[in-house]
């Protein structure tokens, strides 16, 4: 299952809206098999981004390829755009715990919707807040904030590396770990040995001159398949 390996995945957050489809073939074509999709509202952080008619539009490309799409909504309320960003083309949802008052409702309708369920918590919410879902069996994946959401282009923090241990130690094997935020080539290492084996990248990719390129750096650097 490709969740279950060590991959990197490319955010489109940081591509060239002209070139979308095109930046996703270059990426596709050096191996990347996770294509990250980060959803934004404009409530729970700042900007807005895209929704499902972005996820449709790249859905067909990134399953021809055997790839999958690992959508990041980072809006409140998410229990409300589930049903839609799953019939987009959506394999794993991925909602925050700081979000919505209904986890376990909404994890439970994201694998009733057909997709794998993820939860996020950001840098200053513990990792402990994660237990229930995970006593419950109710997670397929989980998501470490190693920066504030909202912006590409932050510094990785640093104290995120002993939480990604923590968290790892705590969750089954069968539940991924990932982490977003600040990932490139110096940090994807560190973050790997700490238990990561999802790592987001977005504006050390397709900020770049060479997206093919730097993703291969990057995965190089992470020991990623």
């Amino acid at each position: 299952m490709l969740m279950r390996a060590r991959r990197v995945a490319p955010s489109i957050l940081s591509a060239d809206f002209a070139r979308l489809g095109s930046q996703v073939d270059e990426v596709l074509a050096v191996g990347a098999r996770v294509i990250h999709v980060d959803v934004m509202d404009g409530h729970f952080v700042p900007p807005i981004t895209f929704g499902a008619v972005v996820v449709g539009a790249i859905a067909d490309r990134v399953h021809a390829a055997g790839g999958m799409l690992d959508v990041h909504l980072m809006i409140e309320r998410p229990e409300r755009q589930v049903e839609e960003i799953a019939r987009a083309g959506a394999d794993n949802i991925t909602i925050h715990v700081e979000a919505t008052p209904h986890l376990n409702y909404t994890v439970a309708a994201i694998r009733e919707a057909g997709c794998t369920a993820g939860a996020a918590i950001c840098p200053g919410t513990p990792a402990d807040s994660l237990n229930e879902l995970v006593a419950q069996e109710a997670l397929d994946l989980a998501l470490c904030m190693s920066v504030n959401p909202g912006w590409g282009g932050q510094k990785f923090i640093p104290a995120t590396l002993d939480k990604l241990s923590r968290l790892r130690e705590r969750l089954p094997l069968s539940v991924a770990l990932e982490v977003d935020g600040g990932i490139h080539e110096e940090t994807a290492g560190p973050v790997a040995q700490a238990g990561a084996n999802l790592l987001v990248t977005g504006s050390a990719v397709f900020g770049s001159d060479d997206p093919a390129a730097s993703y291969t750096a990057i995965a190089a650097a992470a020991g990623a398949d």
